[in-house]
């Protein structure tokens, strides 16, 4: 799945539950976070054509930061700067393997190969996240739960007053809720 898609999870997972603004910031970056080993595939795309390809995005992608053990470091991260510490450290591992599962069913490549996730890694790599069903990344079905959490996303916001914009800024947060709610009037 895209990034938009795994922030507009974490997101709708960050309001299982009345956290505060830097709670449910925590708990949706804990769905966006594993894509951080996505980290080279620039130096990948610019050394490609090299004598010397740098391998990162292919060697890393969906190996460093997609395992159970890179999610508990995260769980203890939001653990350790929340208020509702045991509510937030549930809700931003929950986040976390919403993005996993996201992966491994919709996240496949254009050539029908399937991403296999390391779950165990880097203790082990018999345990390994995959299903064969996997659409690809550009297939209608992640279109479909994308537009599905944007509703929600419009939904929550009419109704709770912030949005994720509010992790950008609080002031651009309410101009958005403030467009939603006068936009759609009484719901």
């Amino acid at each position: 799945m895209n990034p938009i898609t795994h922030l507009l999870a974490g997101w709708s997972i960050a309001n299982a539950a009345r956290l505060d603004k830097k709670e449910r910031a925590a708990v949706t970056f804990a769905g966006v976070l594993p894509d951080i080993d996505g980290f080279g595939l620039i130096p990948e795309r610019l050394t490609l054509e090299s004598a010397h390809p740098i391998t990162w995005w292919s060697d890393y992608h969906h190996v460093l930061a997609h395992n159970l053990f890179f999610g508990l470091a995260v769980a203890a991260a939001c653990f350790s700067i929340a208020t509702r510490r045991w509510v937030v450290a549930a809700l931003a591992l929950l986040s976390f393997h919403a993005h996993l599962i996201g992966d491994v069913i919709g996240a496949g490549g254009p050539d029908g190969e399937h991403w296999p996730i390391p779950y165990l890694w880097p203790f082990s790599e018999k345990v390994q996240l995959v299903w064969q069903g996997q659409w690809a990344i550009n297939a209608w079905q992640n279109v479909v739960i994308t537009l599905l959490l944007l509703a929600a996303m419009f939904i929550l916001a009419y109704r709770r007053g912030y949005s994720p914009v509010e992790i950008i800024s609080s002031r651009a947060d309410a101009a958005f809720v403030n467009t939603i709610r006068s936009r759609f009037g009484k719901l």
